[in-house]
C-alpha cells in the first residue's frame, strides 16, 4: 500500500505496513533497527504512540476519519511518549525528517492506495 498527499500528489511512502490488531499495534516498530526511507507504519485504531525499545527517531502523523492530518510530531526520540490526540483515529509513523521533507501540515489530506 502507498501513502499519497492528496494536495500535491506526492508519494509519501511507497510501502505502508498496517497494524490493526492489538498485538501488532503494541509491537509497532519496537525492536526494529530502522524504518527504511519510503516505508511507513499505519496504526489503526490509534490515538497515541511511544518509542520505547526503539533505537531511532520517527515522525508521526495523527489522522482523523477523513485521513486529514490533525496533529504532527517531528523527530520523536527513542524512549518517549507521543501526544495523546483524541481527534485522531489512526497514526502513521514515518522516517524522521519526512514531515519537513514533504511539507506536511495539519489539515493536509492523505490517501492510502492499494497496489
Amino acid at each position: 500500500m502507498k501513502l499519497i498527499h492528496v494536495g500535491t500528489g506526492q508519494v509519501i511512502a511507497q510501502q505502508v505496513s498496517i497494524a490493526q490488531t492489538f498485538f501488532k499495534r503494541l509491537k509497532g516498530l519496537m525492536f526494529t533497527r530502522e524504518l527504511p526511507q519510503g516505508h511507513a507504519l499505519h496504526l489503526t485504531p490509534c490515538r497515541s504512540i511511544h518509542t520505547f525499545f526503539m533505537n531511532y527517531s520517527i515522525d508521526v502523523l495523527y489522522l482523523n476519519e477523513q485521513w486529514r492530518i490533525v496533529y504532527t510530531e517531528e523527530h520523536v526520540a527513542p524512549r518517549k511518549f507521543g501526544k495523546q490526540c483524541p481527534e485522531a483515529i489512526s497514526v502513521v509513523e514515518l522516517t524522521a525528517g519526512s514531515i519537513q521533507h514533504y511539507g506536511l501540515e495539519v489539515e493536509d489530506e492523505l490517501l492510502f492506495v492499494k497496489e
